[in-house]
């Protein structure tokens, strides 16, 4: 006789399906740190001496629908990825939609060395690319106690 589970293979990869489907149908954009694998844009960050990288991989989004701000140490980006569903005048059954679409916002806290007056945005190839500079770093001198 064979054992079989009336559980999915991978439940939380059904569960975070679950509260992505949710979340779409409720028009909520994925929170700060998205779902559980990071949600939308995914994003890798780094820095050099002199500033910090971000870069935000939206591919098929225009850069006209993506918005980014930078101020008091808090950067956000926000958009919209428009649904891409083949243009067919028969109806299809869609089994598996892993793609995200529609509203989306993520909140990076930066650094306090980053000069907020100093942010530049490019995008190429479906990655936005954000810098920002430090500032100046002040250098501390020894204060003699007498």
């Amino acid at each position: 006789m064979i054992y079989r589970s009336p559980f999915p293979r991978n439940l939380f990869a059904e569960l975070d399906r679950l509260q992505r489907d949710m979340q779409q149908a409720l028009g909520i954009a994925p929170a700060i740190r998205g779902s559980s694998w990071g949600g939308f844009p995914a994003m890798n960050m780094g820095h050099t001496a002199d500033s910090i990288m971000i870069f935000l991989f939206v591919p098929g989004v225009a850069p006209e629908d993506i918005d980014a701000q930078a101020e008091k140490g808090v950067l956000i980006v926000s958009g919209e990825r428009r649904p891409s569903q083949p243009d067919e005048p028969e109806r299809h059954t869609l089994h598996i939609d892993e793609r995200y679409a529609g509203h989306f916002r993520r909140v990076i806290t930066l650094p306090d060395d980053v000069d907020d007056e100093s942010v530049q945005a490019s995008y190429q190839n479906g990655v936005l690319t954000v810098t920002l500079r430090r500032k100046q770093r002040i250098n501390t001198r020894k204060i003699p106690i007498q």
